[in-house]
């Protein structure tokens, strides 16, 4: 029974050390392809005209980014390994599409400044959420209603355009993806722990994984560059 139990610690520790790091990777492969998408319509004229000229082809990539994230995150289980994984790349890179109108308002400097700052903040609280002995399942419900909360005001200043409301949407929104970050690892880790039935459900596990950290990684990166990027 001792064995027993020390084999499956053992076991659990492996799956833990091989699952993270995967996950780390695709995300980095996905902030890649999407710095590297964007960096290619900055500098295609014919494609910011495409893009940022019409309006129904903006926010037709837009609805397409939501749709990509709801089939990742609804349909994950009757997906393969290899749809998974297109589907993020795909959304990695529609992103870059649209994130092409950051490189067109703030300075390089900034931009760099902003990304380095949430690299720091994000690595900080993934391990925290890495380590923690702390349960942060209580902090799920506190962080989904702040960023239902969020989605609505930030539809309704389109309307008032209102700065007040602009900012606190901002610093709220820092401190609701910086608990996300630390929550959805912890999330992850509890994930690895219980194992997984194959390869590919690892795999797919690892996308899904990986688009979380994304999104909470690119979400914290444009509510910090409001605040201390520079506009051109």
């Amino acid at each position: 029974m001792e064995r027993q139990t020390l084999y499956s610690t053992d076991t659990a520790i492996g799956i833990q050390t091989s699952f993270f790091p995967s996950v780390y990777n695709w995300m980095t492969l996905g902030l890649g392809l999407t710095a590297i998408v964007s960096m290619l319509t900055v500098n295609s004229p014919s494609a910011l005209q495409f893009v940022f000229g019409n309006r129904m082809v903006f926010f037709g990539l837009i609805i397409a980014e939501l749709a990509v994230v709801m089939i990742l995150s609804g349909a994950i289980q009757r997906l393969s390994a290899s749809a998974a994984t297109g589907l993020f790349l795909l959304y990695s890179a529609l992103s870059g599409i649209t994130f092409a109108v950051i490189f067109l308002a703030y300075t390089s400097s900034s931009i760099t400044s902003a990304f380095l700052v949430t690299a720091g903040t994000f690595g900080a609280m993934s391990l925290y959420g890495h380590v923690t002995k702390r349960d942060l399942t209580s902090w799920g419900s506190f962080l989904f209603m702040g960023l239902i909360g969020l989605i609505i005001a930030s539809v309704v200043n389109i309307f008032l355009q209102s700065a007040m409301i602009t900012w606190v949407t901002t610093y709220i929104g820092v401190i609701i993806f910086v608990g996300l970050t630390a929550y959805d690892t912890q999330k992850l880790k509890v994930l690895a722990q219980g194992g997984f039935a194959s390869g590919e459900e690892r795999h797919k596990a690892a996308i899904l994984g990986a688009l979380r950290l994304y999104l909470d990684f690119i979400n914290l990166f444009l509510m910090l560059l409001r605040i201390f990027g520079r506009r051109r």
